[in-house]
């Protein structure tokens, strides 16, 4: 079982825009042609932030749209806000807030064996590496520039360093890196 952080960056290091505009990712692939169909097969929990859950119930459900979409996750999913958030009907979703610790061993029981997801945003992400939970990130670089943004990972990893486990590239607009986190002294 692992703690992983699998999401997609601008090659300056931006998952979306300081709008939290994903537009400029889609046009660079299509996300059935990365490893993420074999990923989410490994996946048992799910943790996000407000701001990635507000992005999903906008752009993939859709509510308010003639055509709302459907929650595209089958795995319990737990949700960190200090606001209160809507909803999802007949989805298994955990709102919660604080420490990241205590409620990682919530995901760990849940997730039965399989390994975690922390979706985003990056400072939730650096919650999860401050308490020394986190154990793999696995970033899509796209071929882009944003200039400004939400950044991936808003932390100093210094030392140790990450350790790379694998590069790999995908059509002409990404390039997977695959990063260990090693164990603080």
């Amino acid at each position: 079982m692992r703690t992983q952080y699998y999401t997609a960056t601008s090659l300056d290091g931006f998952i979306a825009t300081t709008d939290d505009s994903l537009e400029w990712l889609f046009s660079l692939g299509d996300v059935e042609e990365t490893s993420y169909p074999e990923f989410i097969k490994e996946i048992g929990a799910l943790a996000m932030g407000s701001a990635t859950y507000e992005w999903m119930l906008r752009h993939v459900l859709k509510p308010d749209s003639a055509t709302p979409g459907e929650w595209p996750y089958q795995q319990p999913n737990w949700v960190f806000s200090h606001r209160e958030l809507p909803r999802v009907p007949n989805v298994d979703l955990r709102f919660v807030k604080g420490e990241v610790r205590p409620v990682h061993e919530q995901m760990r029981a849940a997730a039965n064996g399989k390994n975690i997801w922390l979706v985003g945003g990056g400072d939730l992400v650096g919650q999860f590496y401050d308490a020394g939970l986190l154990d793999e990130i696995i970033v899509q670089v796209g071929s882009v520039t944003l200039g400004a943004g939400k950044q991936l990972l808003p932390r100093q990893i210094l030392s140790p360093s990450l350790r790379l486990v694998s590069a790999q590239k995908f059509g002409d607009g990404f390039a997977e890196l695959r990063y260990e986190v090693r164990a603080r002294q």
